[in-house]
């Protein structure tokens, strides 16, 4: 195990597997590393780790100062099933799993401070045995956090089903909830799932501070409404740290073949179509969106994995695992690939997601809204067709639609029964030819300057981090 540098604060970084929380805390830890002077512990649960996960944090382009330390995998098989729902399993797997953290910190020599997300709260009670102090990296948005900080109350309050309520959740301070975009974790108090997330976001008071994955002018509301609404203080709510947007930057091959092929097309003229690392459709909507993309005679670059009427998220434990086995002829409609290979390019499984929208040739996303894939959208100026599918993806949508005004969504919302091809002809041509295309792509690049200046010296998210940093040197000047 390595020790740290005692000159240098030292603080140890814990996420829960899963790509989408690994890559927003490693691009923290690594800001932390490389902006910031700190030295980095990133503690790497290798039970159910996905090879995406194993690749990315044993990448020898990993900056010097940030060491990652595997956590020895465990047997969890007796305890979850491949039908256990994310949150649950994601649970018993960090429950298992941190058994040893004591003597982990401890063996580190005490880091100043400990960074987790929020599906690894059992941490807390380590870090306060050892008196480290912890934070919770947040990294949905903003308003989510708000509406997880008031579903306690709301728990308490309510005894029917939270779907079952006559009126839109009425979050202190914020916009409304509809009970249709309520994140399937709620949707069932009776079932562990349930009963794991309240506990979760149960134990969000007890961080030291709460950083977020976003910036005040990306959410101005939320963010004034956690900070002065008198229900956030009565709680009480640690202080929040806007520190976003952090996302992954690509490093891809020269060659690359969605980077060629983008090079040869107009500006703004491609749809870029991809659904997370963990999202999945079924063979029907898979079909519907291909013939969409035909009829709307439009360009597109598709990342296809393959179908399954299991599950949206079903690919979320094993990403990666598929890329040398997808075979897009075998699923996609027949002839499709032939008929659209003048307009469009199909990929399997993989895409340099954040090289793609950065290129000028890329002219609007339709992403299945996860809050990763929302940052990298908007720090490149990019509109969006939302097709959200599971965890907290139908809030993001609504949001993006209703409040920032740089996405659409199809009339037949996703997970409500299949969205047909001359909804997605329609939303394509929107997007990519029609005025309100335009108005969203000039409101996404607004955003793209603002979280420029969010991230540069001086910028708010930049003070904001700075601020949390400032105290564990001051720790640490007094414990060397």
């Amino acid at each position: 195990m390595v020790v740290a540098e005692t000159n240098k604060p030292h603080v140890a970084v814990l996420s829960s597997p899963g790509m989408g929380h690994i890559i927003p805390l490693l691009e923290l830890a690594k800001c932390l590393v490389i902006d910031h002077g700190i030295h980095v512990s990133f503690l790497n649960i290798t039970t159910e780790a996905s090879t995406a996960q194993i690749q990315l944090l044993h990448s020898p382009t990993l900056p010097l100062g940030l060491d990652v330390i595997d956590i020895p995998a465990v047997d969890i098989s007796a305890l979850v099933s491949d039908d256990t729902p994310i949150v649950a399993r994601l649970s018993v797997n960090v429950e298992e799993s941190l058994k040893p953290l004591k003597s982990i910190l401890i063996e580190l020599g005490k880091p100043q401070a400990l960074l987790i997300d929020l599906f690894c709260t059992q941490a807390f009670d380590v870090c306060k045995e050892l008196s480290i102090p912890s934070y919770t990296f947040f990294t949905p948005s903003t308003s989510f956090l708000a509406f997880c900080l008031y579903l306690p109350t709301l728990d308490r309050e309510v005894e029917c089903e939270f779907i079952d309520l006559p009126e839109p959740v009425q979050v202190p301070g914020c916009s409304p909830v509809r009970t249709e975009d309520l994140l399937d974790q709620v949707r069932n108090r009776k079932i562990d799932e349930y009963k794991w997330f309240l506990f979760h976001i149960s134990r969000l008071p007890m961080s030291d501070g709460i950083l977020l994955n976003s910036w005040e002018d990306f959410e101005p509301t939320s963010h004034e409404a956690i900070r002065k609404h008198l229900f956030y203080k009565q709680i009480p709510t640690p202080p929040v740290f806007p520190a976003g947007p952090l996302i992954k930057h690509d490093n891809p091959e020269l060659d690359d073949e969605c980077l060629a092929w983008l090079d040869k097309q107009p500006l703004n003229s491609v749809l870029f179509v991809a659904l997370g690392s963990g999202g999945t459709l079924s063979a029907a909507q898979l079909t519907e969106l291909a013939w969409g993309l035909e009829l709307s005679q439009q360009r597109f670059l598709l990342v296809a994995r393959k179908p399954t009427d299991a599950s949206a998220s079903a690919t979320f434990f094993n990403v990666g695992e598929d890329i040398n086995v997808n075979d897009p002829k075998a699923y996609l409609p027949d002839g499709f690939l032939k008929r659209t290979k003048e307009v469009g390019l199909v990929v399997p499984t993989w895409a340099p997601q954040v090289s793609v929208l950065q290129h000028p040739s890329t002219g609007a996303f339709l992403s299945h809204c996860g809050w990763n894939s929302t940052l990298e959208s908007m720090t490149h100026g990019v509109p969006m067709i939302a097709w959200p599918l599971y965890a907290e993806q139908r809030m993001n949508a609504t949001m993006l639609v209703e409040e920032v005004g740089v996405a659409v969504k199809p009339v037949g919302i996703p997970g409500k029964g299949v969205v047909d091809r001359e909804e997605i002809e329609r939303l394509v041509r929107l997007v990519l030819e029609g005025e309100e295309g335009n108005v969203m792509r000039r409101q996404a690049r607004e955003l793209k300057v603002s979280a420029v200046k969010a991230l540069e010296f001086g910028g708010s998210s930049h003070q904001s981090l700075s601020s949390v940093i400032k105290e564990w040197k001051i720790e640490n000047e007094i414990s060397v």
